[in-house]
């Protein structure tokens, strides 16, 4: 399942030796996957960026560039944050790209985002918003529809944007809707959160695993998908190196918090795709666990959906499959009695309210 992008990341080496032609499929790739801010710390670390040709290299450096301001506005824009949520008490607990970024892992070499992810406890978050709107953060203007889907079905209330500073804030009391299968008891999230710089926490090295894998596993859009499988094997090396007992302890906090499912496809696929040193015995699991005729579905859709949207990636039948699994996203997150009024409700929505709800997408429609 390898290709040119997913060798050169693994093997920054590679780099220098490519002729004119394949540089120029590995930009597009690494653009159009989110990951040429990654591809180019890679390169870096590796003391290559001086090999590179003068035309790649100014990309390169360019998104870097890019990645550096946005560490520094994320830094300043969390001060805030913290300044906002003192009065409640609440700690700033970060998700996904911020917390990377903060922690100083390895997945946050490179890694670009859109939005800061914010979790507090569900009794406290409306606490947290109406301290947040005090500090100019505020919800889009919703229809009366998508506001109670957030209010009612999500895990997260609609996202929060400062006219001033230009930041997106991703409120979320859990990470999954409580209308999704997962019994998930996301008072143990809050537990063993680790603070990671003063007044900036995230979750523990395990739950955070667990969070991108079923955070990825349960989307329905992946134009991000390649990257978030590599935040996965980022954090998978890192958190297991010279920690014997690390996979252990991540398959027992997946079972309590009844997410052994996202993670063991997020294992199996980051094995395939980034070479992932995972213990055979938990791909053997993972195999197990997977019904006979499910596992090859499931193959040929992650197959699919795990590549850099360009010509020399795409396979037959990509769009099909993309399109399955954004409805698969959708049934994990809703029981059909649900589930099927909402699309009904989307898909008149598209058609027939497009100018009314033009200012929707600014604000992540729902669903």
């Amino acid at each position: 399942m390898s290709f040119l992008l997913s060798r050169v990341l693994l093997d920054p080496g590679q780099a220098p030796d490519l002729d004119s032609r394949r540089y120029g499929q590995l930009l597009r790739q690494a653009r159009s996957a989110n990951l040429l801010a990654a591809l180019a710390e890679r390169i870096r670390d590796e003391g290559l960026m001086e090999q590179i040709p003068d035309r790649v290299r100014r990309h390169l450096e360019s998104v870097a560039l890019v990645h550096t301001k946005q560490k520094h506005d994320l830094a300043y824009h969390l001060k805030l944050v913290q300044r906002a949520l003192a009065p409640t008490g609440q700690k700033m607990i970060l998700l996904k790209g911020a917390a990377y970024l903060q922690a100083g892992i390895a997945a946050g070499r490179g890694r670009l985002i859109s939005d800061i992810d914010l979790i507090v406890p569900e009794a406290d978050i409306g606490a947290a918003e109406q301290a947040l709107n005090l500090q100019g953060w505020k919800s889009g203007k919703l229809d009366p529809y998508n506001e109670r889907y957030y209010r009612q079905w999500m895990h997260e209330i609609p996202p929060l944007g400062h006219s001033k500073y230009g930041s997106t804030l991703d409120l979320h009391f859990t990470i999954l809707p409580p209308t999704a299968a997962a019994n998930i008891d996301a008072r143990l999230l809050f537990e063993q959160i680790v603070e990671v710089q003063p007044g900036v926490y995230t979750l523990s090295r395990p739950d955070m695993v667990i969070h991108s894998a079923t955070h990825l596993f349960h989307e329905g859009e992946f134009h991000n998908g390649l990257r978030d499988l590599w935040d996965l094997d980022r954090m998978l090396r890192e958190f297991s190196a010279g920690d014997s007992g690390f996979w252990d302890h991540l398959l027992g906090r997946a079972r309590a918090l009844d997410l052994v499912g996202p993670l063991l496809y997020g294992l199996t696929y980051s094995q395939r795709i980034f070479d992932t040193p995972v213990p055979a015995g938990m791909i053997e699991e993972a195999n197990s666990r997977a019904r006979k005729l499910r596992k090859p579905l499931m193959d040929f859709l992650f197959r699919r959906a795990f590549r850099p949207d360009q010509p020399e990636c795409r396979l037959p039948f990509t769009d099909s499959a993309l399109y399955l699994l954004y409805l698969r996203s959708h049934y994990l997150r809703m029981p059909l009695y649900l589930l099927i009024p909402h699309l009904a409700r989307k898909a008149w929505m598209s058609k027939f309210e497009e100018s009314d709800n033009a200012g929707i997408a600014a604000a992540k429609p729902a669903g």
